[in-house]
């Protein structure tokens, strides 16, 4: 079970990244129209600038998130990418739920943050224990 349990983590937390990164590039290419979610939700921008970064953020840890879900994926193939890219999505979502916890955010909406904060974590974890095992 265990053998299967960190593929499965890798799937997930790649698939779950990349599907949004999407959705929000092809939203930024829509005219900043609003949040795909509906309703008055403010737009990614105004989110960003709502924790204080520069619009122009948005592209660079969108890109970021998209390397490592990527890299990570690569992860299944090249076992070399799996800890850098998993820290790094981990580096990623830690600061998305410091980033809510700072505008005092209601728990549910950054709920996802801490399950791939979660779920990243426990990628390294696991894959430094296989390191230490197979020395």
């Amino acid at each position: 079970m265990m053998r299967y349990l960190k593929p499965i983590l890798i799937l997930f937390v790649s698939w779950v990244v990349l599907k949004a990164q999407i959705k929000i590039y092809v939203w930024l290419l829509m005219f900043h129209k609003n949040n795909l979610q509906g309703g008055d939700t403010p737009n990614i921008i105004e989110k960003f600038m709502v924790y204080g970064l520069d619009k122009y953020f948005i592209y660079f840890i969108g890109a970021q998130k998209l390397s490592a879900a990527v890299g990570l994926l690569t992860g299944l193939f090249y076992k070399k990418f799996i800890i850098p890219c998993a820290f790094v999505i981990s580096v990623l979502m830690l600061g998305t739920v410091m980033m809510h916890l700072m505008v005092s955010d209601q728990i549910h909406k950054f709920i996802p943050a801490i399950l791939m904060l979660f779920c990243s974590i426990s990628i390294v974890l696991m894959t430094k224990f296989e390191i230490r095992v197979s020395d």
